[in-house]
């Protein structure tokens, strides 16, 4: 049987390391995509599975200059966090996930809305809102 939690997971922190080491971007968005697919897949996926799913292959779409299914994603990402009302760290980061992906398609104005939205979400854990101000100052 397959443990799709468990590839989700994986498959997640195997394209963080492609994201740091940038050895393969196909290899990258690749597993992007199925470490969202396996968690959509997983029988104990939670919106917020699925909202950083999303998140994470507008992440990479972004690192390969490729603003249209990066702004899919991170749309999808925000519309998770609004349908089933996910707040702090996960509603900051979508607002990230549209800011990135507005600045890669070339939407100035649009990319600076969101990282207000993005800067001005709530977030309880120190750690998680310092996580949240790194990203937004790679937008510079």
């Amino acid at each position: 049987m397959v443990d799709h939690r468990q590839l989700g997971v994986d498959l997640f922190n195997s394209t963080w390391r492609l994201i740091e080491s940038r050895a393969n971007d196909e290899l990258m968005v690749a597993t992007a995509h199925a470490s969202a697919f396996h968690w959509m897949c997983a029988p104990e996926c939670k919106p917020e599975n699925v909202a950083r799913g999303h998140w994470l292959v507008s992440r990479v779409y972004t690192l390969v200059g490729r603003g249209e299914p990066a702004l899919h994603h991170a749309t999808r990402c925000l519309e998770t966090c609004e349908a089933d009302e996910l707040r702090d760290w996960d509603l900051g980061f979508a607002y990230e996930a549209l800011a990135r992906a507005h600045k890669t398609a070339g939407n100035g104005a649009e990319a600076e809305r969101y990282r207000a939205l993005a800067a001005a979400v709530e977030i309880a854990d120190a750690e998680d809102r310092e996580l949240l101000e790194r990203d937004l100052a790679t937008l510079d």
